[in-house]
This record gives structure tokens, C-alpha cells and sequence, in this order.
């Protein structure tokens, strides 16, 4: 990765999910409208890969933590039954 990849890359690690989601929306925005040069498609569709990456990440982390509450919760009503 060139420098200025990597400070985008570690950029979006920074967003929450809210401010990646709608970077990401303004992103597909753009790029649907079009009239932007091969150079800048190729930059924004680089960084919506990225942001849909931050939102992934964001999800995935989401859907453990649900999992995790309702493992603990299925773990107290079953020791409470036993």
C-alpha cells in the first residue's frame, strides 16, 4: 500500500458505522451520477470497498455481541430451570 492508501484505510477504520454508511451511500451516489474521469471512478470505488469493509466489520461485531447476550441469556434461564 502507497502512503496515502494507508492513511484512507486507517481513516475509515476510524468511522463509526453511521459515518462510514453514509460516506459509503454519498460514494455509490457519485459514482451512479458518473461524469467523473476513469482516475476518480477508480479513488471512489477504492474507498467504497473500504467503507463497506468498515461497515461489515461494524455489523459482524454487532451480530457477536447479540449472539453473546443471548447465549448468556439462554445460559441464566437454564440454570435458574436446573
Amino acid at each position: 500500500m502507497t502512503g496515502k492508501t494507508e492513511q484512507t484505510a486507517a481513516t475509515a477504520e476510524a468511522l463509526g458505522y453511521e459515518q462510514a454508511r453514509d460516506e459509503l451511500i454519498e460514494v455509490v451516489r457519485r459514482l451512479e451520477a458518473g461524469g467523473t474521469t476513469l482516475e476518480e471512478s477508480l479513488a471512489l470505488w477504492e474507498r467504497g470497498e473500504e467503507l463497506a469493509g468498515v461497515c461489515r466489520r461494524w455489523l459482524e461485531g454487532a451480530r457477536a455481541r447479540l449472539d453473546a447476550a443471548l447465549a448468556r441469556e439462554a445460559g441464566a434461564e437454564t440454570a435458574e430451570e436446573g
